[in-house]
């Protein structure tokens, strides 16, 4: 894909790119949530309705799984599927230290410890060979995370789970649609947790998530922990929580499933074509590219480069003054993070970690972006690159030979 790469921006030509932008896809399809929000009024059933249920057997059939239990938002999932999987004091839950905070934080809500693991740098997922190093004789779960929208290996981490009869927990809030071997995330594990927040690819109007999982057992606990473990009504056999997925907040994910496939495929062509005009600008040799791996669909939730020569901080700062949106995930490993100091990893323990925390940066991605819009993020990216040293390599833990085109 050629394009016109030797044409530095002036003032009046900056237009704003933002990292994503929800009003958009609003605007296709808005009728079609008002009626379905007005369903939902009329009925009445406003909390455990009937969009409810009908987004769980959506969400079963979309996943591959037998059974969805909704619930009030992803870092519940991952709780709920814990509580589920009894874990509790005195287990250790093996998880990246690259992931969104909820990841670790549901098993210390437990009083179970979470085991810090390095991330394998092409991917950005958990490494097994990590996994295998870090199972004790306490290990109770493993929690691999699908981050950016592209599953971890599932082969593998299943192998290591069945042979030390460890329970496996897919965070797939960042992985809707996505495959390996053409089985969808969620129906991997024992059991698998999404997110519904707005920024996710498929989202809703505020929070909300959703368990699934293949056991009929499992599905028992999660639908009896995620309402105070109550059954039948006022009788608590165990001690749950209140985590139930609202009526409206279904009423328009159900919506918005039936144009996923196509929205998810919009994303795939935004990251080829990233790639192109990345290539095209002579830009492959200065910043790291995302790859989609073998036999993987990459649903790109996120589209993230990696940026070295500690350039990367100055890069999001000459972009956002170009109006061009731009985030870090992660700028620390969870490990590093104040609240799990006691822990007593040092910063630099986990190196792949610490390397991508320190270089990646999210690029626009979402369904709608034009073609336009992200020629203006690539000069962008371009003209700050040849504004600076151009002897800075690529990320040496990253290897052009191992990576392969999105």
């Amino acid at each position: 894909m050629k394009g016109n790469f030797n044409h530095k921006l002036t003032e009046s030509e900056i237009q704003p790119v933002k990292l994503l932008d929800l009003r958009r896809q609003y605007e296709l399809i808005k009728d079609e949530i008002a009626d379905a929000l007005k369903r939902v009024c009329d009925s009445g059933a406003f909390v455990l309705g009937p969009e409810v249920k009908l987004l769980e057997q959506n969400m079963s059939a979309y996943t591959q799984v037998d059974y969805s239990i909704a619930c009030a938002s992803g870092s519940d999932a991952i709780l709920l599927a814990l509580m589920a999987a009894q874990v509790g004091p005195g287990d250790e839950v093996i998880v990246p230290s690259f992931t969104f905070f909820a990841t670790a934080s549901a098993v210390t809500r437990l009083g179970a410890k979470p085991v810090f693991a390095d991330i394998d740098p092409i991917s950005f997922n958990i490494d097994p060979n990590e996994i295998r190093r870090k199972i004790t004789h306490r290990t109770k779960a493993i929690i691999p995370v699908h981050l950016f929208g592209q599953m971890a290996d599932m082969i593998a981490i299943n192998e290591i789970a069945q042979s030390n009869n460890i329970i496996v927990i897919e965070d797939a809030a960042q992985s809707i649609g996505a495959e390996l071997n053409g089985r969808r995330s969620g129906c991997w594990g024992d059991m698998g947790a999404f997110s519904f927040y707005p920024t996710k690819n498929l989202g809703g109007a505020g929070d909300g998530g959703l368990v699934t999982t293949r056991s009929e057992q499992l599905a028992k606990y999660l639908n009896l922990y995620h309402v105070h473990g109550m059954e039948p009504r006022y009788y608590h056999s165990v001690i749950g929580i209140n985590s139930r997925l609202d009526s409206f907040q279904a009423a328009i994910i159900n919506v918005k499933l039936k144009y996923l496939e196509g929205w998810t495929n919009m994303r795939i062509q935004n990251a080829r074509r990233y790639n192109e005009m990345f290539i095209d600008a002579g830009l492959n040799n200065k910043i790291v590219l995302p790859v989609t791996l073998t036999d993987h669909r990459h649903v790109w939730n996120q589209y993230t480069i990696r940026v070295s020569g500690g350039l990367r901080d100055n890069m999001k700062m000459n972009l956002t003054s170009q109006k061009i949106g731009t985030e870090i995930y992660y700028p620390l490993g969870l490990h590093e993070q104040e609240c799990f100091k006691y822990l007593g990893y040092k910063p630099e323990s986990l190196t792949e970690t610490y390397n991508a925390s320190r270089e990646v940066l999210s690029l626009p991605i979402f369904p709608e972006l034009t073609e336009d819009e992200q020629r203006l993020v690539v000069n962008a990216v371009r003209d700050f690159i040849e504004s600076r040293d151009s002897r800075h390599l690529l990320p040496t833990a990253v290897t052009p030979s191992t990576r392969e085109a999105a």
